[in-house]
Parts: structure tokens; C-alpha cells; sequence
């Protein structure tokens, strides 16, 4: 299969300050690619510049062959971009909005209704075609966004932090949307939680610094990162031998008064099974997230190797 991201010796800086340096990535086939990396680590730079919102001061991207920065209409043809913040107009109806992002993409006219009905049916909004974008949930929202991203068809889907803001039950539906996505789309996502990485990607890219740590299989980069703690706020928190009756819990410590710390086996659903039980019980699960101490650890021990 052809590749259809390519960046060579990828940099920016703003003012003095370099925000990334030499990023070279090479990717060709369905699926989801994560780029992981902190807070500040260069991701948004490099989404930013790979969609052509963004000028580099050195390198090139190219877009299904195509050099961005000299053929950039022709290149965004082959992207579908969701920034961080969703780019919707809160005073246009879905059905309004979803046409003119259609327009923008050089859909032409006599596809667009057809356009907008696949974008709409693929994301499930279907049924809020008339309402109000401001009037909706986040969740939905966010599906919004998402539509806009691949109305025309895209090769390459890029999304900003997809899954930031949204609550637990929001959180399944969106996995759920990006892996039904990526059966047609080559799908590059960008998180600085490891385990949505974890549950959404087959290949793992890791900034830190603006340069790339580690490019390679999930498989690869599970020799370096085993998750086995969350950290898990409550608003009706149960008792922690409670927490013990979920499969594949190991240990639990209490952090704070509606904070938990929840040690687990290798077994990727824990969340979801965690999420299930906070429905059943109502225990009202408020955040989910991997111990941050453990995504430090592995950044400084990547970091430390690729400056050997």
C-alpha cells in the first residue's frame, strides 16, 4: 500500500524556541496511529503543520505524495482535520453546517446531499439533523466534528485529543466512532493519556521535547509500557473491597476522599468494566486516568535512550 504520510526532517520554532526538531514519520495503511506525548511535547505543532494550518521553518510534508506547502489545496483534499476544539458553528443546524463543511472540502454540489447523509449515518447524529450544533451535548458535538473530518472521503483522518472533556460514557462511544472510522480511514491521533493509546492504536508514535522517542507496534512499545494502576474520581465512591470484586483488579488504595487507586492486570477493558459497574452501583465515575507517575517514568526512559 502507498504511503500516505510522509514528513522529512519536520521542524518549527517560535521565536527562539524550537517546538520540534527533525520529525520524520512514514505511514501507509488503515488503522490508528497514536501520537503520544505531555502536555507541551510538539503533538499539536505537528498536527498542525501536517493539516497545512501551519507554516513549518523546516522540512516537508507530504500528503499522498503530495508536497503540502507547494500543492496545498490538492494535499488537504486527501485530510480530515479535528482540532482540539471541535471547528463547528454553534448557530447553524447539523444539516446546515455539515453542507458547508462539504462546500469547503470541494465536495461537488451534486454530491453533497449524499455527502452529508454517509457522514451523518456513520457518526450517529442522523437523528439531530434540524437541531440547533450549540444545542448539543460535547459528546455530540464532538461527533460533529468528527463528521466535518470526513465528509469528503479523506485518506489520512487527523484528530487533536479526540477524547479530551468527554465523560466516561461519551469516552466508549467515541473508541467505539474512531476504530469504525479507521476500517476506511488511515487514522492519526494524538492523546497525552497512555491509555487511550492503548485501547485505540496498533502503532504508538512518542514526542517528548518536540522530537520523536519511540516509533513503532503497540506490541514494541508494551516492552516498555505495562499499565497497572488507574486513577479513578467518584462522586459516590464504594467501599474498596467493593473494587476488589471487578475482574482483573489486583490492589486498591484509597488517594483521597473520592480518589482511588486501582491496580490491575494487562487487560485492556478494565475501564470499560469499571464504567459498567459505576452505572450499575452508582458510584458516578467522574475521571478516569492512568497513573501519572508511570507515563513520566516511561518518557524519562525513553528520553534517556534516545540520547545514548
Amino acid at each position: 500500500m502507498s504511503t500516505i504520510l510522509r514528513t522529512e526532517n519536520l521542524s518549527h520554532r517560535y521565536g527562539s524556541s524550537w517546538a520540534i526538531r527533525d520529525i520524520n514519520l512514514e505511514i501507509g495503511q488503515h488503522g490508528v496511529i497514536g501520537l503520544l506525548g505531555s502536555n507541551g511535547a510538539g503533538k499539536s505543532t505537528t498536527m498542525n503543520i501536517i493539516c497545512g494550518v501551519l507554516n513549518q521553518t523546516q522540512g516537508n510534508v507530504y500528503i499522498d505524495g503530495t508536497n503540502i506547502r507547494k500543492e496545498p489545496e490538492k494535499a488537504k483534499m486527501s485530510i480530515g482535520f479535528l482540532p482540539q476544539n471541535p471547528p463547528v458553528y454553534t448557530d447553524l443546524t447539523v444539516d446546515e453546517y455539515l453542507h458547508y463543511a462539504a462546500e469547503l472540502r470541494m465536495v461537488p454540489d451534486r454530491q453533497i446531499k449524499k455527502a452529508v447523509e454517509e457522514a451523518k449515518e456513520k457518526c450517529g447524529i442522523a437523528h439531530f439533523s434540524s437541531r440547533l450544533v450549540g444545542n448539543l451535548s460535547g459528546g455530540y458535538r464532538q461527533r460533529v466534528g468528527i463528521a466535518q473530518a470526513i465528509i469528503h472521503k479523506p485518506r489520512l483522518v487527523v484528530m487533536d485529543e479526540p477524547t479530551n472533556g468527554l465523560d466516561p460514557n461519551q469516552l466508549i462511544e467515541a473508541r467505539k466512532l474512531i476504530r469504525d472510522i479507521a476500517t476506511d480511514h488511515t487514522v492519526l491521533l494524538s492523546s497525552h493519556i497512555l491509555s487511550e493509546i492503548h485501547l485505540l492504536c496498533k502503532e504508538v508514535i512518542m514526542i517528548e521535547g518536540g522530537r520523536i522517542i519511540f516509533s513503532d507496534s503497540m506490541d514494541a512499545f508494551n516492552n516498555y509500557a505495562q499499565p497497572n494502576s488507574l486513577l479513578v474520581k467518584m462522586e459516590n465512591p464504594p467501599p474498596l473491597q467493593a473494587l476488589h470484586q471487578i475482574s482483573g483488579v489486583t490492589k486498591t488504595e484509597q488517594v483521597s476522599e473520592k480518589q482511588v487507586r486501582i491496580f490491575f492486570t494487562g487487560d485492556q477493558s478494565i475501564s470499560e468494566r469499571l464504567i459498567a459497574a459505576s452505572v450499575q452501583h452508582e458510584w458516578r465515575i467522574r475521571e478516569i486516568s492512568l497513573d501519572k507517575s508511570l507515563l513520566d517514568d516511561i518518557f524519562k526512559q525513553l528520553s534517556s535512550q534516545s540520547l545514548q
